[in-house]
């Protein structure tokens, strides 16, 4: 199976470490935003990423099946591989998982890009000033009250673990706690100042998260290659 896009993307890495979370192997195809690589095009038609590619799983022999968008793909990878269950069959907890991604996905992940594209993207890949008004209004204005509500509804501890380890749905791991660490990730690289007396829970819950093998290498590649691109 492929995974076509840099997991500098918070939508690329969290099918990543989805993926890395039920047991599944894939291979993650270097392809940037917009490209004309011809595979890349047939999976994701207008060129977003994550694009998918899963080679021989159609209803013929030899058939590909390919798609793209991170809930798409997380929604196949989760329908061939059950177990671990990662999204509950609980109604309430299951409706609670996807209000979290989808959280992450239309509204953190869009201030993390204001941030993220300016300050990043723009000036390293692009060759271009990025908008750092957008991006400083983005910091001090849109992101601190997202992360109020992240440290709102996060638990005090996990009380059937017995660890003190913290999750946002059923006391254990689901999408929803991929999906809303994976933004994260983009914040360490912008080596944001986070308040830790503001945010104590959640930012030991997203380093935490950070830290799982699902996520860790992809995050210390993309520090690394960051470090030498500056």
């Amino acid at each position: 199976m492929i995974v076509y896009g840099s997991s500098l993307s918070p939508f690329v890495r969290k099918v990543l470490a989805f993926a890395a979370e039920k047991g599944i192997e894939v291979e993650s195809r270097q392809v940037g935003l917009g490209s004309e690589d011809p595979e890349f095009r047939e999976a994701s038609p207008f060129g977003k990423i994550p694009g998918f590619r899963d080679p021989g799983s159609g209803s013929r022999a030899g058939e590909d099946f390919a798609i793209s968008d991170s809930t798409a793909i997380i929604t196949y990878l989760d329908a061939i591989r059950p177990e671990p269950n990662l999204i509950p069959t609980d109604p309430r907890a299951r409706a609670r998982t996807i209000w979290y991604e989808e959280f992450a996905d239309t509204i953190l992940c869009s201030c993390g890009a204001k941030m993220f594209f300016n300050r990043v993207v723009a000036p390293r890949f692009l060759g271009r000033e990025g908008d750092q008004a957008a991006a400083d209004q983005a910091e001090a204005k849109e992101l601190p009250p997202l992360l109020d509500y992240l440290e709102r509804v996060l638990p005090d501890g996990g009380p059937s673990t017995g660890s003190g380890q913290t999750f946002l749905v059923e006391d254990r791991l689901t999408l929803a706690d991929i999906a809303v660490a994976s933004p994260f990730a983009n914040f360490r690289h912008l080596d944001l100042a986070l308040d830790g007396e503001r945010w104590p829970k959640l930012l030991e819950y997203a380093g935490r998260m950070l830290d799982r093998p699902s996520f860790k290498a992809y995050v210390d590649r993309e520090t690394a290659f960051l470090a030498r691109s500056a």
